[in-house]
Order: structure tokens, then C-alpha cells, then sequence
């Protein structure tokens, strides 16, 4: 086991305190812990992008500890080869974990691309939805893949039976990560937070695994994720960039934001009565 201490500053914002590397032999995830305004955090955040720009940020940004992306996200950014990019993307941060997505919809095709992209590099994650379109639960894929060796993030996954059903067929020393759509979760009027909590107790012997706080909507869901006990939470390039603004003043974001209202007003001409 390695480990190191320090206290190298990365911005304003944030300065690294710490860090756990695990060798992937044992078959865990390395940790990184770092302080923000004050406040420590022990989250591995990745981002989550198919954008190559946004990637090359990352690479430089060491409390980046991964990548993660999907076919959606590829589509918004005009990705039209899918290899590609990975391939890029693999070549631009060959030293930490990203995640491609498989996007066939019968276990046979899901399975050879799987194979495929975990061809890619020894730092590739394959995605598997957690069920097909029509609703069959893809748990005999994973056990398959998963004891073959292949480093899987199991997304989508919304519900305890799902997490139950996961933890139990992924293999005992091969790491994974699964992905629970929190966001989502809360969209629908449910609380994240006790869903994840129970997560965590039912994958709490599986060292490999890791779980991961999916479909982040603000940047206080780092907090969230971090209390109920996640090891990863995904952060677009855009919830990375408010960062800075973790810790700040109340009473000077009151009077930036009252500015903010009076500058517009004025702009735009706008008379009562």
C-alpha cells in the first residue's frame, strides 16, 4: 500500500490534504482527500464530460480522479465516432479511471462491445445499464464480465433490489463501481440520501466496489454524497467551476445578487409606473 500527505494548493478553492493509493491488485479504487474552504473532503469526484477540452482539464486537475461519460453526453458534443474519442480521451488521461458506456440493447452485443472497450486501456471502465430498454435486469451480463475480469460501472441504477442484485453476482476482487442515479432519484420526489445510506450497508463488506453519486444537480450534493457515505460523485465541467464559490460570504452573495438585479433593470429600461 502507498499513501502521501501534503498540502499542495490547487486554487483557491480546494487544496489537496491527502491521498490513499491502492494497488489494483488488491482490488480497490485509489482515494483522494482534500479540503475546501476549510471544509475536508474524502469524495472522489469525477467528471463527467464528452468533452476532449474539458478532459485535458481534468487530466491537469489532480482532484479530478476520473471520467465518466454516456452515449447522450457524446451526442451533445458532436462526437460522431465513438472510438475515437475514447481512444483520445484514454491517450489524454491514461492515469485514472474513465468510463464508456455499452450501448447495444441483447446481452451477446452488450457483451462483445463490453469486451472491446475494455480493450481499450487498462484505466477503462465498461457501463453497463443496470437493465435493457424492455426491462430485463442485465445482472447474469455482469456476473459474467465481472468475473472475467473486466472493471465495470454499473449505471442507471435506481432502486435497493438493483443495488442488492449487482452487489451480489460482481466479483469479489475485481473492482467496480455502481452508479446510483441520485439526482434522478430526487427529481422524483425521493430522498437520495436514505437510498444511498442503505446502499452503502449492503455493499459495506465489498471492498472492491465503489459507489457513485449519479446525475449531480448542484454542488451541494458533494455534501450529500459525502455524509450518506458515497465514494464518487459525478460533476459536470459547469458544477466543477462553482467550486470558488464554496464557503462564500452569505451577506456578500446577497448584495452580488441584489447588484446583479438593480445592473439588469437598468439595462434593460424597464419604468414602474
Amino acid at each position: 500500500m502507498k499513501g502521501y500527505k501534503n498540502t499542495k494548493p490547487f486554487g483557491d478553492f480546494c487544496v489537496l490534504v491527502g491521498a490513499l493509493v491502492i494497488p489494483k491488485d488488491t482490488g480497490e479504487i485509489f482515494c483522494f482527500y482534500f479540503q475546501t474552504k476549510g471544509r475536508v473532503m474524502s469524495i472522489l469526484l469525477y467528471l463527467d464530460s464528452a468533452n476532449l477540452d474539458e478532459i485535458r482539464g481534468a487530466a491537469k486537475d489532480e482532484t479530478i480522479g476520473g471520467i465518466t461519460t454516456n452515449p447522450t453526453l457524446m451526442r451533445k458534443s458532436g462526437i460522431s465516432n465513438y472510438e475515437e474519442f475514447a481512444r483520445k480521451a484514454l491517450e489524454i488521461i491514461p492515469n485514472k479511471p474513465v468510463s464508456f458506456e455499452v450501448f447495444s440493447d441483447d446481452f451477446d452485443a452488450m457483451k462483445r462491445e463490453a469486451r472491446i472497450i475494455a480493450s481499450w486501456g487498462e484505466n477503462a471502465f465498461v457501463k453497463i445499464p443496470v437493465s435493457t430498454t424492455g426491462g430485463e435486469l442485465t445482472f447474469p451480463l455482469i456476473q459474467e464480465l465481472s468475473s472475467e475480469g473486466l472493471q465495470l460501472n454499473i449505471t442507471a441504477v435506481f432502486t435497493l433490489d438493483q443495488v442488492r442484485g449487482v452487489s451480489r453476482v460482481l466479483s469479489k476482487t475485481t473492482p467496480a463501481i455502481i452508479s446510483i442515479f441520485s439526482g434522478r432519484l430526487a427529481d422524483s420526489g425521493q430522498d437520495p440520501e436514505v437510498i444511498f445510506q442503505k446502499s452503502v450497508d449492503i455493499c459495506r463488506d465489498q471492498k472492491n466496489v465503489k459507489l457513485l453519486w449519479a446525475s449531480t444537480r448542484e454542488i451541494f450534493n458533494i455534501v450529500q454524497a459525502e455524509r450518506s457515505g458515497a465514494d464518487i460523485i459525478t460533476v459536470t465541467a459547469d458544477l466543477l467551476g462553482k467550486r470558488e464559490l464554496w464557503g462564500k460570504d452569505p451577506d456578500e452573495f446577497c448584495r452580488e445578487t441584489v447588484q446583479m438585479f438593480y445592473n439588469d433593470a437598468l439595462a434593460t429600461g424597464y419604468k414602474i409606473g
